[in-house]
């Protein structure tokens, strides 16, 4: 068949729907004369990447072209944005919340910057999403306008490869290396991440001839791996027979194995603490289910967490405030850590770590352990124990959710609290089968205490970077998606002014979703840190009234409504955006202030500000 030009390429690869059909069907030559930007498109669609979140500038105008003729032929969709960090965000959820890995491409210098910092998003939540970044040329002819200044090789790739995995194609003929460390990341079984594909101004343009299509990488697949030693799993069989109060701690790792989490911790009668990430990994009324646990967590968690002999690590980092910045195991004596990452897996001491895949090993463990242990009367008494605690979190829970409303100097009168009004729009969101997106900040903080999961996926809280203005620009992912989702964003004032392009983007691209507002008028997460710590709160508030339903309605297309100071005006509220087709918001003023009815409390420890002299004296201390 005789080479076809860029038009009848693209055009064969969307009537065949992928690129190895295209060459199967003879539609498509397997050996092409490409330039550079059209290989690495070709290259994306042939490990099923068709979704592109872009800004185009003059470091991507030859990629762009590329992008453009293939979108028109329908192979594959370009959603243009208009803040590069915000279009991260949104394919950051794509990847998270639907399991679409796309594309974000920028062009280079300020706007591969920002994508950058975006990216952090999707870099501590081991999300894989391709970054394509324009730079540099490769000639030395001159500095670059926009790139990033100095007289070393390379400048943005070295910073690049800090934030993960990343690639200069310096060279044309190294696409396919490029392509194989991409998948490599961005499709990794168990620790997703970025990958960062760095394209020279000059390198795009450039001709490979004879780019055999066949020998670009398809998407990677790695059957599971667990530990084949049946010594290891013996040693945790005699562990769990040692010790009937065993505390398991079940991480973000473990969303993808909610049944074999569950089925571990009923053999062995565990009490069962969440992270923020693993929401839903056992049903919220599960009798083994303490709730989260950590430097905020809860009464029950906390309690199980402080009081456990034997820690069962399932799927978690360790990260600072899951686990109380190291002292949250003070009573542990021994841990065995199920992780398919070899660090996370060894990170504490006297540890039995079984490395693999999660479902996997715990399949073999359960096979090894046998029927539960002998001494249940211990390990009821345990669990007694902690469900005790599990009953006075959920009275507390109640208490300050009962659609509480106190005076606010701000809003002067009445208003609802934060917990309040986070526990109306939950329940709202069960009603109706919507995702939860949460921004950092208080609104997570109180979110992820209030939040009564029943499977992992109904809510994504974006702990690992705690990213302000990732929720609202997350809801781009419901117009791009295969198979959309109900979505709503539960957003603090401060995240969602960090960046609001959502109220174009989700225009441009109808996107239907809910933006939920909570407006204390200030940085309520810090503000709380500051006054627990040190009395005043400085520097996170201000006297700046904004009325987001006028600015919101500003845009046309976007629906926007005041919630309202009580429940029952945030619930109608609710009902009016959720009828609209498209973008709406609802604007929520809620408290702030000291009163303890207004939080949901912390109950933990956290290595900063004057409480470090005593965290690291107690983490000294601890044997594990």
């Amino acid at each position: 068949m005789s080479e076809l030009d860029r038009v009848g390429r693209a055009a064969a690869v969307a009537r065949a729907g992928e690129v190895v059909r295209a060459i199967e069907s003879g539609a498509l030559p397997n050996t092409v004369d490409v330039t550079v930007s059209e290989g690495v498109v070709l290259g994306l669609l042939k490990q099923g990447v068709n979704k592109f979140f872009g800004i185009l500038g003059h470091g991507n105008t030859d990629i762009g072209e590329v992008l453009r003729v293939y979108a028109e032929a329908g192979a594959l969709r370009f959603i243009q944005c208009r803040n590069e960090t915000a279009m991260a965000h949104a394919a950051t959820a794509l990847s998270w919340v639907y399991g679409e890995v796309p594309a974000v491409l920028t062009s280079i210098g300020p706007g591969a910057l920002q994508a950058l910092a975006g990216s952090l998003a999707a870099a501590a939540n081991g999300i894989g999403v391709y970054h394509l970044y324009g730079d540099e040329t490769t000639h030395g002819e001159g500095p670059n306008m926009q790139q990033v200044p100095g007289g070393r090789q390379d400048q943005f790739g070295r910073l690049t490869e800090t934030m993960g995995p990343s690639f200069t194609l310096h060279t044309p003929e190294a696409l396919r290396d490029a392509m194989r460390r991409g998948t490599a990341a961005v499709h990794h079984p168990y620790a997703a991440s970025p990958f960062y594909l760095n394209l020279p101004i000059n390198v795009q343009p450039r001709r490979i001839e004879g780019l055999r299509l066949d020998a670009l990488p398809e998407r990677i697949d790695v059957a599971p791996l667990a530990p084949s030693d049946p010594a290891a799993f013996a040693r945790v069989a005699e562990l769990v027979g040692r010790h009937p109060r065993i505390v398991m701690k079940v991480g973000g790792g473990a969303r993808r194995h909610a049944d074999a989490v569950r089925r571990l911790a009923e053999r062995i009668g565990a009490a069962v603490v969440l992270s923020p990430g693993s929401l839903g990994v056992l049903p919220d009324a599960h009798p083994q289910n303490m709730h989260v646990g950590g430097s905020k967590g809860s009464i029950s968690g906390n309690f199980a967490m402080e009081h456990g002999e034997l820690l069962v690590v399932v799927g978690s980092r360790a990260v600072c405030q899951a686990d109380c910045s190291g002292t949250g195991y003070p009573s542990a004596k021994a841990v065995v850590n199920i992780n398919a990452d070899i660090a996370a897996a060894t990170h504490y001491n006297r540890t039995v770590a079984l490395v693999g895949d999660i479902g996997a090993t715990i399949e073999g463990l359960l096979g090894a352990l046998g029927n539960r242990p002998a001494d249940e009367g211990a390990r009821n008494a345990w669990l007694a124990e902690c469900g005790a605690r599990k009953r006075e979190w959920a009275a507390l829970k109640a208490q300050r959710c009962a659609e509480v409303r106190l005076d606010d100097p701000v809003w002067k009168g009445p208003v609802l609290t934060q917990p309040s009004a986070i526990a109306i729009v939950a329940r709202f969101a069960r009603e109706i089968g919507a995702v939860k997106l949460f921004d950092a900040g208080d609104v997570q903080a109180n979110g992820f205490q209030v939040i009564e999961d029943d499977a992992p996926g109904e809510t994504v809280t974006e702990s690992g970077a705690s990213y302000m203005g990732f929720a609202a620009n997350g809801l781009l992912s419901a117009a791009v998606a295969d198979a959309p989702r109900p979505m709503i964003a539960f957003s603090g004032d401060g995240s969602f002014m960090m960046n609001p392009q959502i109220l174009i983007d989700a225009v441009a691209h109808r996107a239907k979703g809910i933006l939920v507002v909570f407006d204390n008028r200030r940085m309520g997460a810090i503000s709380s840190l500051q006054t627990a710590q040190y009395g005043p709160d400085f520097g996170t508030n201000d006297d700046v009234a904004v009325d987001y339903v006028a600015m919101a309605n500003a845009v046309k297309g976007v629906k926007a409504v005041f919630g309202g100071t009580d429940a029952r005006s945030l619930r109608a509220a609710l009902q009016e955006a959720h009828a609209h087709d498209g973008l709406s918001l609802v604007h929520v003023p809620v408290y702030w202030g000291e009163d303890e009815i207004a939080g949901m409390g912390a109950y933990g420890r956290w290595n900063v500000g004057p409480w470090v002299e005593a965290v690291e004296a107690l983490y000294a201390r601890q044997a594990i």
